[in-house]
């Protein structure tokens, strides 16, 4: 079955798209506007757009990437199954990280304009389920010959350019992450074998701030502080039975990543 990809050039497309080839797919991976998108089959399409950490300086572009093109493919194109990028964000203020439980978000906090945007994107999704369309909450990827936009590359970032971090949460804020190389072989088989319409894609273990500073401290010199006003940021643990159940999987822990090399 022919792979589509959409936002290939994107950290997590051009990795999966080096992936399905070594499988020996046909992918084609159309350039942003293409219409040509809308005129032939497109197999089953990984929806890999989206806006990362300057979401907050474009915000009518992070609507057109995570639900206005999204809308559009669903309304317009011709596939055979859709796997839909989500987030594990969506879970921050949750009381637990499980793909069936209630989620918070706040239109009047304006971070907050990222998780409402995926979350309109994967109810649009929810609507088709009918043509195997699909979800995936990936939790923060690390790893990979490019930089992620993730929190932990903008922290190595500092350490080379300044030699100093600044943290804007405190040392007790946690979040899971997980390797580049346990997601990517995990979203054809949820998007071909997957039998729930949302799964999380995490390694199940939070790490706090504290934790990972020691663990950069074994690799790098560098000073920090904590901002005065810094907030607590702490995420439930993701629930990753589903995927574990399904698929086997099971993602190596932050210390066994090899992040920022």
């Amino acid at each position: 079955m022919r792979q589509t990809i959409l936002g290939a050039s994107g950290y997590i497309g051009s990795q999966l798209k080096a992936h399905l080839e070594s499988l020996g797919h046909e992918v084609y991976c159309p350039a942003r506007g293409d219409e040509a998108v809308f005129l032939q089959d497109l197999g089953q399409v990984y929806y890999c757009v989206g806006m990362t950490a300057d979401f907050r300086s474009k915000p009518l572009q992070t609507i057109d990437a995570h639900i206005s093109l999204l809308a559009r493919v669903l309304k317009e194109a011709r596939f055979r199954g859709l796997l839909y990028l989500s987030t594990t964000r969506v879970y921050l203020g949750a009381g637990h990280g499980g793909e069936d439980g209630a989620l918070q978000v706040n239109p009047n906090q304006a971070d907050d304009l990222y998780n409402l945007s995926k979350l309109t994107g994967e109810s649009l999704c929810r609507a088709f389920a009918d043509r195997q369309v699909r979800v995936a909450r990936l939790s923060n990827v690390l790893g990979g010959s490019r930089r992620s936009p993730s929190f932990v590359d903008s922290l190595l970032d500092d350490i080379r350019s300044k030699g100093k971090i600044v943290l804007r949460s405190t040392l007790d804020s946690a979040k899971d992450y997980i390797a580049l190389d346990d997601v990517v072989p995990l979203l054809p088989r949820i998007a071909q074998e997957g039998n729930h319409a949302i799964y999380n894609v995490a390694s199940g273990v939070n790490v706090s701030n504290a934790a990972l500073l020691e663990m950069l401290a074994q690799r790098y010199r560098f000073t920090y502080e904590v901002d005065p006003a810094a907030s607590r940021v702490v995420f439930p643990e993701i629930d990753v039975s589903r995927i574990e159940q399904a698929f086997g999987a099971r993602a190596r822990p932050l210390a066994e990543i090899a992040f920022g090399e």
